[in-house]
């Protein structure tokens, strides 16, 4: 399956188990089978501690995979090293947080090419892309700036941007509007979900907020499926 394939699934993931920590703090999760297309939002619900971020660290390699086939971009994660895991995910990701994870020693502009570089992208098409999202974000004026001079909504659009700029196959967003009053929320979404449309990446978003569902294409509720082993 060549990860260039657009028929195949972005994410694919078959009989997975995650294992983390030993003792009385283990954690197990058996994670429900799923498929993830090009251009599909699927949200990822459930009350805290029932898995939902480890499930986003499966699918993207943060994490191995104890048992199963997590297959990302026509690849299986649970077939490489922590090495090889990091390069694909270099490749073939964009992660958006809630607290963002911008670096202040950095301008905007420079925080939105880091990833880039770290992809190998050739730095004038990742300059020519950072320019063109920051257009449409709204923050061109901005890229000179430290993350310490702007905003909030400011400093998600970078981090948004930030996650853009490599055109990956699979937006990864773990709780990213969680600071955010509901109409701020629900534009942050469509704007994750309409680029992730242009550039045929497929986006799983970890979230709390019910308000959003039906913004997405389909819904995995971790509460309903007793996942937590």
């Amino acid at each position: 399956m060549s990860a260039k394939d657009d028929a195949a699934p972005v994410l694919r993931m078959r009989g997975v188990r995650v294992e983390r920590g030993r003792g009385a703090d283990a954690f197990r999760l058996a994670v429900p089978d799923l498929e993830l297309a090009a251009g599909t939002l699927l949200a990822c619900i459930g009350p805290s501690g029932c898995g939902k971020t480890t499930l986003l660290h499966a699918a993207t390699g943060i994490l191995p995979v104890a048992a199963g086939r997590c297959e990302l971009a026509g690849r299986d994660l649970a077939a490489m090293d922590d090495a090889a895991r990091r390069a694909w995910r270099l490749r073939t990701v964009g992660m958006i947080f809630q607290e963002f994870g911008l670096l202040d020693y950095l301008t905007a502009e420079q925080n939105i090419l880091l990833t880039a570089r770290l992809a190998r992208l050739p730095r004038r098409a990742a300059r020519q892309r950072a320019g063109l999202l920051a257009e449409r974000l709204g923050i061109a004026r901005l890229l000179r700036r430290r993350p310490s001079r702007l905003s909030q909504g400011e400093r998600q659009r970078v981090a948004i941007c930030r996650a853009l700029v490599p055109e990956p196959r699979l937006l990864a967003c773990d709780e990213p509007t969680g600071t955010l009053d509901p109409d701020r929320a629900a534009s942050t979404v469509e704007l994750i979900r309409e680029r992730a449309g242009e550039i045929g990446a497929a986006v799983l978003l970890i979230t709390h907020d019910h308000g959003l569902l039906p913004r997405c294409d389909e819904v995995l509720d971790l509460a309903s499926t007793g996942a937590r082993a």
